[in-house]
């Protein structure tokens, strides 16, 4: 028997042949425990003939269960192989569907003989909510039926509903359980799971494990064979009794008050079980339908069997019945709550000026009375991020309400003449499509500076929202009375949003705001905004300003407004992108969250949270700001973006495909998409994502996962062709997005076997990183990209110098994100130099590390990469990398 929650300490009733606890005799200490990465083994919790069962607790402190499966126990190599193979194609079931015990991690010691896995978690079987390693026992199906005799009706049937479905599965990609049972049903956060005993190909073998008395006549092997068992389990689950004493009705039957519905319940058991597997369910999903029939009071079609009581049984007519049980479905049925009457969602403004260039007055405009709205605390604003794909006058305006969660829709349109410019605003309500409050604007450019105030303290009056005097008097504050500067501010607002894209935006919105305050040094909106804008480019670190022009601009900001949302908000961003004071960031953004909560301050409590290691709170920061604006695709990127570095891939695969949905075909989006794929080495998939990317594109990130997907292709021509296009063609907006463009090519050129076309490359990356390195000699990626422009060159000594200078300026400890992406850097240079072995430790480590990779950013270092990506072909011949290669992270 291979064990995984199988053969845990369980209870047993006396006289029952219901299955005993597994003898751990003296080896229970974690004196003889084996070596796993990153992970502290307590206490074995469960031995069967094939391996144990760990408690474990990892470099976080996190509580985990370790199953060690040894080569020793098994025939020879084929069965351990299959068992192992097995395995690998469980794993991507086990994340994606919620009836199994996740597996979260997958390695083999070769060396040692056994491979192992990390799973989640069993609850603790005393139901408290801590673990204590030493008294520690988990939850188990068979434990609970010890506890209470057996389980109601009710639970049986969401019991025998959550097993089927993993089942169906589970059967669907050709695999099959072979021994549930009770004791192999655990409960994760007091959900039923199957644990991943035994699972290999359906074969229809029967020499390969199963239990006495939950395998049919036919044995093991078969999905109709698992069905046969999970009827077992319903048996013993409602009836309290041995699966021995299978058929039998339970003794006090007579007297139960569920009588008819145990009856309904035990036709699809009687079907389940039945001896002739040609009369049995052939498929999960058939008993699924049945005991979905049973809650809706379906009548299911009674089996043919004369067994003992049966006969008698069955002649009872069915009613229908479950009652309680549909309560119960409809209790924990989602529900839709209302959206809030003082809710609103402002969508693009029209531009209906006739230069479509004045499409940034538009923008800026629905900027700027979003900015207002967002002050009135007694109002629920949705961002411009969440209302940007709508356009301008979409069709269903109740079905736009529902899906942004709100109760009212702001459209306009602004015409820019000359001198003269017109706003049209109007205010209805999405339920009742009724016109709550319009009113057009007719303004010289001189004076337009009020128009979003005045919409913005329309909107509040009409939907009775409460003003602090504090908020009228923000409502009614001038930006600023110069024009020409706000005209360069709504233009540098419409860039804003699209700043994370691509150096190009970021460098105009910059320009922009600098028009600004270089035509009114009081406008302190747009210092508070410039600040932001300069600290986020000094923090991507792909520029050479330096850290004085965020600051200037912040200080100015101070002195005019110092106490202002934007001005908090851009000392906020100071802290974290320039400052790396995380601690103090954070308490920033919670100040900011107090005086204006808004999609943007969440984001940033997700972002800043991730930089300092604490994912649970990053995710909960991510999850509050989705909870006011559900459809802001920056927030489910960034929720996204947090569950990729954690390897949880299918999740965030959801999310971002939920991201598409609202922002489709961005290339962003569609790249990170594209990376998950290739972390998991569907490679076919990541091309597919990024059909569209080109020499030209705009979007940096985007091109470097293209790049990244064909040298993993090992497609050295394309991937030569690409860059040297874009090196030709492309106008650079930063000399380091060129310098990495050109080290990337000298990679793929040494790959593709082009020696002097590497060296000569190189030199070109050298020429250009090397004097960024000395204007801003504290940028360690201007240091780790100069070391990998040396290691091609073949210079070992200055390669290794750079990237380990590169770590001491953004160590691991200072930025969880980056920081281990600066020693996987190191790690390549070493292998290219030969020092195997310690390239080979740091990437173990890694692997383990939640970080985004500096050869694979924005996704973490992964089996995948190691496997397919020829740049660690000088380790493959090294057992050790080899073993690497093994994991599986998903």
């Amino acid at each position: 028997l291979s064990p995984s929650y199988s053969e845990l300490q369980t209870s047993s009733r006396a006289g029952s042949i219901r299955e005993q606890p597994a003898e751990l005799a003296d080896a229970e200490s974690a004196l003889d425990a084996p070596q796993i990465p990153d992970f502290e083994l307590l206490r074995c919790i469960g031995r069967g003939s094939y391996g144990e069962v760990w408690l474990a607790r990892n470099i976080l402190g996190t509580y985990r269960a370790v199953k060690i499966v040894e080569r020793k126990a098994f025939r020879d190599e084929e069965a351990f192989e299959i068992e192992f193979s097995g395995l690998q194609r469980f794993e991507p079931v086990s994340r994606e569907h919620d009836g199994f015990v996740a597996i979260l991690h997958v390695s083999r010691n070769r060396a040692g003989g056994y491979f192992y896995y990390v799973m989640e978690l069993a609850d603790n079987d005393s139901n408290a909510g801590w673990i204590e390693p030493d008294a520690y026992v988990p939850k188990t199906l068979s434990n609970e039926l010890a506890r209470c005799g057996r389980l109601s009706i009710e639970q049986s049937v969401q019991l025998g509903l959550s097993l089927s479905q993993a089942l169906a599965a589970l059967h669907q990609r050709g695999l099959v359980h072979r021994d549930v049972k009770p004791s192999n049903i655990i409960f994760v956060k007091g959900h039923a799971k199957l644990a991943d005993i035994g699972l290999v190909a359906q074969t229809g073998e029967k020499n390969r494990l199963g239990t006495e008395g939950y395998i049919p006549p036919e044995g093991p092997g078969k999905p109709q064979a698992d069905l046969y068992s999970l009827g077992m389990v319903l048996y013993e689950a409602s009836t309290g009794s041995d699966r021995l004493d299978y058929p039998n009705l339970p003794a006090d039957f007579d007297a139960m008050a569920e009588r008819e519905t145990f009856l309904k319940l035990n036709s699809v058991i009687l079907k389940a079980c039945d001896t002739d597997v040609r009369k049995r369910y052939q498929t999960a999903t058939e008993i699924s339908d049945d005991l979905t029939k049973l809650g809706f009071g379906t009548p299911i079609q009674k089996p043919g069997s004369n067994l003992l009581r049966s006969v008698t049984v069955f002649s009872v007519a069915l009613v229908s019945a479950l009652t309680l049980a549909l309560a119960f479905y409809w209790l924990r049925s989602p529900r839709t709550s209302p959206a809030p009457e003082k809710s609103i969602a402002v969508l693009p403004f029209e531009n209906i000026s006739a230069s479509p260039e004045d499409a940034y007055f538009a923008e800026g405009i629905q900027e700027e009375i979003l900015t207002r709205l967002a002050k009135i605390s007694d109002l629920r604003v949705i961002s411009r991020t969440s209302t940007r794909r709508y356009g301008s006058k979409p069709g269903n305006l109740s079905e736009i309400a529902r899906q942004l969660g709100v109760a009212n829709i702001l459209e306009g349109s602004v015409q820019k003449v000359a001198n003269q410019v017109r706003v049209n605003a109007q205010l209805i309500n999405a339920r009742t499509d009724s016109h709550l409050w319009a009113e057009s604007y007719d303004r010289e450019l001189t004076n337009v500076f009020g128009v979003e105030s005045e919409i913005a303290k329309g909107i509040a009056d009409s939907l009775q929202a409460k003003l602090t005097s504090r908020e009228e008097q923000a409502l009614a504050a001038k930006p600023t009375n110069n024009p020409e500067a706000y005209d360069a501010y709504l233009r540098g607002v419409a860039f804003q949003g699209r700043i994370g894209q691509s150096t190009y935006f970021a460098l105009k919105t910059i320009g922009y705001f600098k028009r600004a305050v270089q035509l009114d040094s009081n406008f302190a909106l747009a210092w508070a905004r410039l600040s932001r804008a300069q600290s986020y480019l000094y923090f991507q670190r792909v520029d050479v300003s330096g850290p004085d022009a965020a600051k200037d601009a912040l200080e100015h900001a101070q002195k005019l407004q110092p106490n202002s949302p934007e001005t908090l908000l851009a000392l906020g961003y100071y802290q974290y992108w320039v400052q790396r004071d995380y601690a103090l960031a954070k308490a920033t953004f919670h100040l900011v969250n107090k005086l204006s909560p808004s999609s943007e301050v969440a984001w940033a409590l997700s972002a800043v949270n991730r930089r300092d290691g604490n994912w649970n709170e990053s995710l909960a920061s991510a999850e509050q700001g989705l909870a006011r604006d559900p459809r802001n695709g920056e927030l489910i990127t960034t929720k996204a973006w947090s569950y990729s570095m954690l390897r949880q891939f299918p999740t965030a695969l959801q999310l971002y495909n939920q991201a598409l949905d609202i922002i489709p075909n961005d290339p962003d989006v569609m790249s990170l998409l594209a990376g998950i794929y290739l972390a998991q080495g569907n490679l076919d998939e990541a091309a597919k994502s990024l059909s569209e990317i080109t020499a030209e594109t705009l979007f940096d990130n985007a091109f470097f996962v293209k790049v990244t997907q064909l040298r993993l292709e090992r497609n050295y021509t394309e991937a030569v062709r690409l860059l040297q296009s874009r090196l030709a063609r492309f106008h650079f907006t930063s000399e380091f997005i060129k310098g990495a463009t050109q080290v990337y090519l000298a990679f793929a050129q040494r790959l593709a076997g082009d020696t002097t076309g590497a060296r000569a490359t190189a030199e070109q990356a050298r020429s250009t990183l090397d004097p960024l390195c000395k204007r801003q000699p504290d940028n360690s990626n201007f240091a780790a990209w100069l070391g990998l422009s040396y290691a091609v060159l073949g210079e070992k000594e200055s390669a290794l110098k750079e990237a380990e200078r590169a770590i001491v300026l953004l160590p691991s400890a200072k930025d969880r994100v980056d920081g281990p992406g600066l020693e996987e850097n190191l790690a390549l240079i070493q292998a290219m130099f030969g020092e195997s072995s310690t390239a080979i430790a740091t990437l173990r480590r890694l692997l383990q590390t939640p970080f985004q990779s500096q050869l694979y950013g924005p996704m973490p270092l992964t089996s995948a990469f190691l496997t397919l990506d020829p740049l660690w072909d000088s380790l493959r011949t090294d057992p050790a990398f080899r073993e690497l290669c093994d994991e599986k992270q998903l």
